[in-house]
């Protein structure tokens, strides 16, 4: 009687944690940015650029994203690595508005040469105050899965890892330490917590670092 109460308990347990449904649309946009993106890698390595995508959309799909949203993280980098206004008008045509806005969004530069990285930095952070929840929910994955890469090269190769970064060393954790602080001002989630501790993790290893340096 017992054994079979649990079964009973645990079909209706599974049956309210149904996965999101991803279709044709989501490959599609898979694939989409995986040709957009060939040839491009992640900094300083020779890691596929689509690996930070599928690391950001996964992020969000965790944090109860649906498929538009996760379909955003796929394609939030293509406007500003890949081609400006025309490719954000292509991902209107193919995915539709919702999509093309939280892109639009992840956006700090569509043009080329990019804006001083200072100022686009300040502007994105001003930009992010009034943007809506669904892109704020795909930017935070996108710094997270960032952090995080940050934070495993740290550990490898220490304080050389700002060299890659426009910001340097002081610009850079500014600019997380002014992120977080933006992306606190929601109710928390999955995503913002992780960041917060990513964060963290960043500026006392930085610290340290610099505690050593002085010590020698």
């Amino acid at each position: 009687m017992k054994t079979a109460q649990r079964e009973t308990k645990l079909q209706t347990t599974q049956g309210k944690h149904r996965p999101i449904p991803l279709g044709p649309r989501f490959l599609r946009a898979f694939q989409f940015a995986s040709k957009m993106h060939t040839g491009q890698a992640r900094k300083a390595s020779t890691i596929p650029y689509i690996a930070h995508l599928m690391g950001v959309a996964s992020l969000v799909l965790e944090a109860g994203g649906d498929e538009d949203l996760a379909i955003a993280a796929l394609l939030h980098d293509v406007v500003e690595d890949c081609g400006g206004a025309p490719v954000l008008a292509e991902i209107r045509k193919q995915f539709g508005n919702r999509v093309a806005k939280v892109v639009e969004g992840c956006t700090d530069s569509d043009t080329y040469p990019k804006p001083p990285w200072r100022k686009r930095k300040e502007k994105y952070l001003q930009h992010l105050k009034h943007a809506d929840a669904d892109t704020r929910l795909v930017s935070a994955a996108d710094k997270l899965n960032n952090v995080r890469s940050i934070l495993s090269d740290y550990r490898q190769i220490g304080e050389f890892v700002w060299e890659r970064f426009n910001g340097r060393r002081v610009g850079t954790l500014w600019y997380y330490r002014a992120l977080n602080d933006e992306f606190l001002r929601d109710p928390p989630n999955r995503v913002s917590r992780d960041f917060d501790l990513a964060v963290r993790e960043l500026e006392l290893l930085a610290d340290s670092a610099s505690v050593a340096g002085q010590s020698t």
